[in-house]
């Protein structure tokens, strides 16, 4: 099985299974309106069953919903050189499965799904769909783009996305934030959401004596002594810099949810649009 194949099947089943079916969807409660109740049928979700009109008619009812509007989700993929990084897998592996996963649950939910892959300019595009073929594409130029040696830059993404996106809609970005972003007037127009990749091993990572190390953004060799001292002061600027990002985001109206490279994107997910 291909690694673009493995993503899929684990990203679909982490929306279409049955254990993760009986959970709330990642989008709930966008675009929808209660229009009646009616007797619970085998294959309605349970979700939806009204458990003080059941335990007076002794049989169960649910709730019947009308989709007013349509949610378009914009999914933006920041490749730039720092995510060809991983101690087990590369955060572009997770950015790719953490795509998908925001994918198939949009489909599922009846929504139209476009994505982006940006660094320092835009690189694709895919048009606004309801297909599943999308989501193959999409993740299948996600695990091939060659992210090294390529920069990120938050100014292009939000001014580029600001004028093509008319329509209100839902813009989940996804990438390792080690640029804090001004989000500012793209979150006025649209609902911005943030979804920080990493892993363990950048944020704290060991003492490893001298080394050579290749900075995959910028190509540059980084040689030293990477002693407890040395790592424990630069696990330290992370966090400084990570207090910052998390402060303008707040500011900007942005939601944000850190993901790593060993969690399960639809608990993550689901966290953050449940706003825990």
């Amino acid at each position: 099985m291909s690694k673009l194949q493995k993503i899929l099947v684990r990203a679909r089943r982490q929306v279409f299974s049955e254990m993760i079916g009986n959970n709330p969807s990642i989008f709930q409660g966008e675009g929808y309106d209660f229009i009646e109740l009616r007797e619970y049928m085998a294959g309605d979700d349970i979700r939806f069953i009204d458990w003080n009109i059941t335990a007076k008619m002794q049989t169960p009812y649910i709730k019947i919903f009308r989709q007013e509007r349509e949610l378009h989700v914009v999914i933006v993929n920041v490749l730039n050189g720092s995510v060809h990084f991983g101690s087990k897998k590369f955060k572009q592996e997770s950015i790719a499965e953490i795509s998908a996963v925001l994918g198939f649950s949009t489909i599922k939910n009846g929504d139209i799904l476009s994505s982006y892959i940006f660094t320092d300019k835009m690189h694709s595009y895919t048009k606004p769909s309801k297909k599943l073929h999308q989501i193959h594409k999409s993740t299948y130029d996600i695990l091939n783009f060659d992210a090294i040696n390529e920069k990120v830059d938050f100014k292009v993404i939000a001014d580029t996305l600001y004028k093509r996106l008319k329509k209100r809609s839902l813009i989940i970005v996804i990438g390792d934030y080690f640029e804090i972003p001004d989000f500012r007037l793209l979150a006025k127009k649209h609902e911005v959401l943030s979804v920080i990749v990493r892993d363990t091993l950048e944020e704290n990572p060991p003492p490893m004596g001298f080394a050579s190390l290749l900075d995959p953004q910028s190509g540059a060799a980084i040689e030293g002594d990477f002693n407890a001292q040395s790592v424990k002061a630069y696990a330290k600027k992370v966090s400084e810099h990570d207090h910052k990002l998390f402060e303008r985001l707040r500011q900007d109206g942005v939601r944000f949810r850190k993901i790593y490279t060993h969690s399960l994107p639809s608990v993550e997910l689901r966290r953050l649009f449940e706003g825990r």
